[in-house]
């Protein structure tokens, strides 16, 4: 499972975390420049784009939905804590992505 995640300068335990789950390619934007919506390349591997909000402007959050909705990828967002995304099931649906691959 390949997972793109958008937002937050450093990943930590997050990405120690992900990787336990099962993703085998992390590719990581941190946000903070601007994204634009002809810039936006979403992998075809990719099997789901996480967006840390707490990292990344509304418009960015905007493009990546789009982007997202538009190649048929699952798209989650949350904070940047592991317990944020625990907390809004994104383990579970994870962990479901991983079965489905």
């Amino acid at each position: 499972m390949s997972v793109m995640v958008i937002g937050g300068d450093y990943l930590g335990v997050i990405e120690k975390n992900l990787y336990s789950l099962g993703v085998t390619k992390l590719v990581h934007i941190d946000g903070r420049k601007a994204i634009k919506k002809s810039r936006l390349n979403i992998p075809k591997q990719i099997s789901c784009v996480l967006v840390f909000t707490d990292y990344v402007n509304h418009n960015i959050v905007k493009i990546v939905k789009d982007a997202a909705k538009t190649q048929g990828i699952p798209s989650f967002f949350t904070k940047r804590s592991w317990g944020a995304m625990e907390a809004a099931s994104m383990h579970d649906e994870l962990l479901k992505l991983q079965g489905a691959n």
